[in-house]
């Protein structure tokens, strides 16, 4: 299969489409000729030279198939899928990205279709946390920021010590904790006027260094949270076994691919005994489908609690924004916040009338909106430095949790997303990471592997998160940092985060002198 990279995009943007849905059955003269041209979406560049003779290779710098855009700006992540033209499915596109990119208010009749934030959440707007779709970032501290930016991550919080009955409803996933009394299942540092937000955020940092055979070292930096409940003093601190959870927002390009892997081809790479004995056992999270009331895989969030786009984002409109949605119809306040309980809802319209605040063609917009954020294109895929990264990968054992290819299923309501060959490099499984990057007490003490904190997931376990986009990640924001936490700065720091089952690959890549640490960074920056 033959695939075209960069265009002369100097015609209409309709042309230009009409080309891009050709590509794959472009002679080679064509693409010879269309690679000498500077590329479209942004940026440019000319078609990278494929080795002959291996279809998958010659189709590896395409992560999203024929839905990859053409994009290196700071709009990388923000294009639909490069083969959706049909009118009507790019204005459902642009609706969600309104009601993701825009913020919402306060309950008033005055805005009434993105009216009822709150009354206490971590942000106003989707967009906030997803920087341009990209990824947030852990606080900083540096001369000129004081460490007190928490717009883009949150603390999920759940009880360790539970009754059997909560543990058996968990482990069979049924129910995905039980929350801390004081805060609920997450906390809210932010809240409308005159009510109480549920915490106040802080943060400082111990560092560390790691040193490879050859001498070469790299600074790893740990967060230490300070996290205070706001109600201590009314007789509401935080249950002193309640753990807590550091997520950073995830960039969102690729999901509705992602929600496409058939579910039989996750379950062939479980291996929860690790019968190979190569220390490695991946397991899926099975979760409960509000939307489907029946338990199926978890796949979106970073310990795949969510089995949808949908349902994540109905979840993420009533716990980050307090916005209830034909999901989630009670909001996020508890019982004892009384000024919270008493904001003003927003529910319904100026159009109809509904008892929760996200309207369902919002909820389906921002969920289709989602799904169709487009995954951009390698670009330097098959130069000789890159292939060489991409063999230090793998043979250090990396591709164990980070699958590089996988084909979607079909699906009528996302044809485009349907029966593509993608490179994700992921496996949507949970790998236990280790006691380093584990959620934590109140006294930042890493909690016991033995403590469920979201389904089936324990404290020291996460999703593998997809690799494609890695490289323009900074592009989009130069403040975006890595891992769960944002702890790591750069792409090294967060692999020599890794742990738990990820330690042998971890320790063969500390055998890497400067050539082959240039090779492997090649490799993942094009990603």
């Amino acid at each position: 299969m033959k695939a075209c990279w960069f265009f002369c995009f100097t015609t209409s943007p309709t042309l230009s489409k009409a080309i891009m849905k050709t590509r794959i059955v472009l002679s080679s003269a064509i693409l010879t000729l269309l690679s000498a041209c500077g590329g479209g979406g942004g940026g440019s560049s000319t078609e990278p030279e494929k080795p002959a003779g291996n279809d998958t290779l010659q189709i590896e710098h395409l992560g999203g198939g024929d839905a990859t855009v053409n994009d290196v700006t700071v709009d990388a992540f923000s294009e639909h899928s490069e083969n959706m033209d049909e009118t009507g499915r790019i204005q459902k596109f642009n609706l969600g990205n309104d009601f993701f990119q825009n913020p919402w208010v306060a309950g008033s009749a005055s805005t009434s279709s993105r009216d009822g934030l709150g009354g206490v959440f971590n942000n106003n707007a989707c967009q906030d946390c997803h920087i341009r779709d990209g990824r947030g970032h852990a606080p900083n501290i540096s001369a000129t920021e004081d460490g007190s930016d928490f717009s883009s991550i949150l603390f999920r919080a759940a009880r360790a010590n539970i009754s059997s009955e909560d543990e058996l409803l968990m482990l069979q996933s049924l129910q995905a904790n039980v929350p801390d009394s004081s805060v609920g299942g997450q906390l809210q540092q932010d809240s409308v006027a005159n009510v109480t937000a549920e915490a106040s955020l802080g943060v400082s940092y111990q560092t560390s260094e790691v040193e490879f055979e050859d001498g070469f070292s790299v600074e790893l930096r740990k967060p230490v949270w300070e996290l205070t409940s706001n109600y201590a003093e009314q007789g509401y601190d935080f249950n002193t076994d309640t753990v807590f959870s550091a997520r950073v927002a995830p960039q969102m390009i690729g999901l509705g691919l992602l929600a496409l892997i058939p579910e039989v081809d996750l379950l062939q790479n479980e291996d929860i005994e690790d019968s190979n004995n190569d220390g490695v056992s991946g397991k899926a999270n099975v979760v409960w489908s509000v939307a489907n009331q029946n338990v199926t895989i978890g796949r979106f969030g970073w310990k795949a609690g969510q089995p949808s786009l949908v349902e994540q984002s109905a979840g993420a409109f009533v716990n980050d924004m307090g916005l209830t949605n034909q999901l989630h119809q009670q909001g996020n306040c508890m019982p004892h916040q009384a000024d919270c309980l008493s904001t003003e809802n927003g529910n319904g319209d100026s159009v109809s009338d509904y008892d929760y605040e996200v309207s369902d063609t919002i909820l389906s917009a921002v969920g289709f909106y989602s799904a169709h954020l487009a995954v951009p294109a390698r670009r330097d895929a098959y130069s000789d430095q890159v292939q060489r990264g991409k063999t230090l990968f793998n043979d250090a054992g990396c591709t164990a949790c980070h699958t590089a290819q996988h084909t979607t299923e079909f699906s009528e309501d996302h044809p485009e997303l349907s029966e593509q060959t993608i490179f994700p490099y992921t496996d949507m499984l949970l790998h236990d990471m280790g006691q380093s990057l584990a959620d934590f007490d109140i006294n930042n003490t890493p909690a016991a592997d033995s403590v469920l904190v979201e389904f089936l997931a324990n404290s020291h376990e996460w999703r593998t998160p997809p690799l494609w986009g890695l490289g323009l990640v900074k592009t989009v924001d130069p403040e975006a940092t890595f891992l769960h936490d944002g702890r790591a700065r750069t792409i090294m720091e967060a692999v020599l985060w890794h742990g738990g089952e990820a330690e042998t690959a971890k320790q063969n890549i500390l055998l890497f002198d400067a050539n082959q640490r240039a090779d492997f960074l090649a490799f993942l920056n094009d990603l």
